[in-house]
């Protein structure tokens, strides 16, 4: 019997940027039909955006066992969506005369520590609808840069696979010559 080519793939759930992107998405879409006008074309968009973010996570996961091109294609769509994002939460902030909560903010330590605990995971969705318009929007800021930020690393442990391991006609490759070899 030979070793399988085709690693297995598909445990995005238990990264813990799926989950805080999942976060990112019902906070964007609380945020959203909460806070900006029923015609406002910016609430398809930055639910849209937060979804894309999760769901290319989930997507390239699953194409890593067939693609390594494509799991790190997928992931960085991922991230650039969530940056997108990012930019509509800091114009929403922005527009309103909103204060942003970043480093120098009395808030900022405090709410970076909050969004990096396993306690947020429990807490929402249920403490969206306690929190402001400027609160969600920080927090979600806060947790768009943390993704960001795992995401990066990701997309860098991909790329080492693919050096490390190679693509999929490299192992199958290696795969078949291994069994040609074994037979003589």
């Amino acid at each position: 019997m030979t070793k399988p080519f085709l690693p297995q793939r598909g445990g995005y759930r238990s990264l813990k940027v799926y989950r805080v992107t999942t976060l990112i998405y019902d906070l964007t879409y609380h945020f959203a039909h909460t806070y900006l006008k029923a015609y406002d074309r910016t609430i398809d968009q930055m639910v849209q955006a937060a979804r894309s973010g999760k769901q290319n996570i989930a997507e390239g996961s699953a194409a890593g066992t067939h693609s390594s091109e494509t799991e790190i294609r997928l992931t960085s769509v991922a991230k650039a969506s969530l940056e997108e994002l990012l930019v509509d939460y800091e114009d929403y902030l922005r527009t309103r005369g909103l204060p942003g909560w970043g480093p120098g903010h009395p808030r900022y330590d405090r709410l970076r520590a909050y969004a990096r605990s396993e306690e947020i995971f429990g807490d929402c969705p249920g403490i969206f609808e306690q929190m402001s318009d400027e609160e969600l929007a920080n927090l979600a800021i806060t947790l768009i840069h943390q993704a960001t930020y795992m995401l990066r690393r990701l997309i860098e442990r991909q790329q080492e696979m693919f050096v490390e391991n190679g693509g999929i006609r490299e192992r199958m490759s290696r795969a078949r010559r291994s069994y040609r070899s074994s037979e003589k």
